[in-house]
């Protein structure tokens, strides 16, 4: 009965395990299935090239250049306003908007008769004050003359009186004569006090008569400036602008009848940043200075003229930022320009040496640039953008130049990626061998081959010893010593 049990249990436990056995089989069967259906038949996938536009990154000398926008002005401008009101009776024929004007032309004329009759009635003044000045003269003389005379009686006057006290001390004169010579005396004395204050008043009245003249003078010179302000001349050459006026009509004082315009005196304003402003002022010893090309476009033609930064404005102006610089044009293409033109500005900084010009698209916002490196692989460099020049940049690196370099990148572009450098006719090329660096593996063999190579002559051999040994070398010459080592 033992013996049964236990051969029932053995057989239960060999069809468990057989069981279980096959159902690992059927599922690492399954799994191998999927496996199997999941790997392609065809051929194993190649590495996939993109084909891109490369340009050399040559070392040389550039001049950049600021580009902004100004306005043009005029360095002359005169505002011509009415010295007084009246009537116009007389206006230039060329009084017109754009009319050329001439330095002291008769610009236009009031109606001078109120300003006339005022001047004759001045100058008819100033004639009476001039005679009531020399008859005061006349009546000091005569009042020095009436003085004098007074002095003289006043003078015997007193030596009859001594004569008197004289006889009277002697016992011939009398009291009473002594007496009358004393009141005659007093009497002259009182005479020459009068006389003086006639000659005083004579004085003030020349006084008062030379201020009246001088008074006098005044309003004449008034009468004559008003005169003179009912014509109104050109004070230098130059063109209307702004005409407001026309003949037989009224005019009122400081009233603003058009501007006068210099097209010889022109100069551009502009306006540039703080960081332009302070690489133009470090480049000229602490004062902005620079040659300027104003660019107008006229008809589908474009007028250009060169000039010089002359000053810079003593404030930056509400709501504006930078600075504005003002450059003087010269006088010879000042004609091409008018006031208020809008023209681009292009102001030349000093070189900048050892750089390259790259296309904007060649490099992104971190300042890195994609090269192509050992097999035609794209490498990432460092760069440094020096200054940006509409759409290119020109640009700074260590290990950048005679280097090829990706036009312009894409997000399919990146470091290790196998391109297809197409390169542009006439497009400069690295004239230098292409450089690759060598592990200590690779160096020892070629270094070796190169060693044992019976044929080469030791000079030569030396030289391409001392290739092997720097840092990087020749790809070409690396390629045709592993060629003749069968590698």
């Amino acid at each position: 009965m033992r013996f049964m049990q236990r051969s029932l249990m053995g057989l239960f436990l060999l069809a468990l395990t057989v069981g279980l056995l096959t159902l690992a089989a059927g599922s690492l069967r399954s799994t191998l299935q999927e496996r199997w259906a999941d790997t392609p038949s065809g051929r194993p996938a190649r590495e996939r090239v993109f084909a891109v536009n490369v340009l050399p990154a040559l070392s040389q000398t550039i001049a950049p250049k600021i580009e902004t926008f100004g306005e043009i002005r005029s360095r002359r401008t005169l505002d011509l306003r009415a010295p007084s009101g009246g009537l116009i009776v007389e206006i230039a024929e060329n009084f017109v908007e754009g009319g050329q004007i001439v330095k002291g032309q008769l610009l236009l004329r009031l109606d001078p008769v109120n300003a006339q009759s005022a001047l004759d009635v001045a100058l008819t003044d100033t004639s009476e004050s001039a005679a009531e000045l020399i008859e005061a003269k006349a009546a000091l003389l005569l009042a020095n003359d009436e003085v004098a005379a007074a002095r003289a009686q006043a003078d015997l006057r007193k030596a009859a009186h001594e004569r008197q006290q004289n006889l009277l001390s002697r016992g011939v004169g009398t009291e009473a004569a002594v007496e009358t010579a004393a009141l005659a005396l007093a009497s002259a004395n009182q005479a020459i006090l009068g006389k003086r204050q006639s000659q005083a008043q004579a004085n003030a009245r020349i006084n008062r008569a030379k201020t009246a003249t001088a008074r006098q003078e005044i309003r004449l010179n008034e009468a004559r400036r008003k005169l003179a302000d009912t014509e109104v001349y050109a004070e230098f050459d130059g063109i209307l602008s702004t005409v407001s006026l026309v003949s037989g009509g009224l005019v009122s004082p400081n009233e603003k009848l058009a501007r006068l315009i210099d097209p010889s005196a022109i100069e551009v304003a502009f306006r540039v940043s703080n960081s332009q402003f302070s690489r133009l002022v470090a480049a000229n010893g602490g004062k902005a200075a620079g040659d300027v090309t104003v660019r107008l476009q006229f008809l589908g033609a474009d007028i250009q003229a060169k000039g010089q930064i002359e000053r810079v404005s003593a404030e930056v102006g509400d709501g504006q930022t930078g600075r504005q610089i003002f450059a003087r044009l010269p006088v010879d293409v000042a004609a091409s320009f008018r006031p208020g033109d809008f023209v681009a500005v292009e102001v030349q900084e000093p070189p900048l040496e050892s750089v390259a010009v790259l296309p904007a698209t060649a490099v992104d916002s971190a300042g890195v640039v994609l090269v192509l490196g050992d097999n035609d692989r794209l490498e990432e460099l460092k760069i440094t953008v020096l200054r940006k020049q509409g759409d290119l940049v020109i640009v700074r690196g260590r290990g950048l130049f005679d280097r090829e370099v990706v036009e312009a990148r894409s997000p399919l572009l990146g470091a290790g990626i196998k391109v297809k450098p197409l390169r542009k006719d006439g497009a400069a090329i690295p004239t230098g061998p292409v450089m690759i660096e060598l592990s200590d593996e690779r160096r020892a063999r070629l270094i070796a081959a190169v060693e044992g190579a019976k044929r080469l002559p030791k000079d030569v051999k030396a030289q391409i010893l001392t290739r092997l040994k720097k840092d990087k070398v020749p790809e070409e010459m690396v390629n045709r010593i592993e060629a003749r080592m069968g590698g």
